[in-house]
């Protein structure tokens, strides 16, 4: 029983040495920063008109939906006029793993610190309206630890067929933090 007992004074440390590690990620490296993208809607503007919103590792921003699936929604404006964001699988272009998603937010832009894992909108239109704030899932683009990335938007303009959203995305692979500067969680 004395053999025991040394050890036994030694597991607090090692428990509290193991969790201040944010769950084994390495420590981020890219800042979280507030930036605004312009897209324009899927139907009524020029091909060449940037018309879906990409988050990744070298950045974010508006992305041709004619040459490439790298993105997290496309906007458009319906017959109707109703404006939405029609995530990827909304266009048939779907994964084997987390869809990429929007999911609406009543708390202001800055209130919004950290994403949610879950409840984002993947499989329908998303109508969106002035002033509105949203959390956007990736689709998984941290292949090594097999996660999406997240960010925030929020609607500040509507003109003729296009959208203007400020955007701030975490970047580092694992974290969840939306609030500028290098994300701790």
């Amino acid at each position: 029983m004395r053999r025991i007992a040394p050890f036994l004074l030694l597991l607090p440390l090692v428990s509290v040495g193991g969790c201040s590690d944010n769950n084994g990620l390495p420590n981020a490296t890219l800042e979280n920063v507030v930036d605004t993208v312009t897209i324009g809607s899927l139907v009524g503007t020029p091909i060449s008109t940037p018309s879906g919103f990409f988050i990744g590792g070298a950045g974010v921003g508006a992305v041709r939906t004619d040459s490439s699936v790298s993105f997290e929604f496309a906007y458009n404006i319906e017959p109707g006029g109703r404006r939405v964001f029609l995530p990827r699988a909304t266009l048939g272009l779907t994964t084997t793993t987390a869809e990429p998603g929007v999911q609406l937010r009543p708390e202001t832009f800055d209130e919004i610190t950290k994403a949610r894992s879950n409840g984002y909108v993947t499989d329908s239109a998303v109508a969106v309206e002035l002033g509105q704030r949203f959390l956007v899932r990736s689709r998984v683009i941290c292949t090594t630890l097999g996660v999406p990335l997240y960010a925030k938007i929020e609607i500040l303009q509507f003109a003729d067929s296009t959208v203007t959203f400020q955007v701030l995305a975490d970047r580092n692979c694992g974290y969840k933090g939306l609030e500028p500067g290098l994300p701790t969680e």
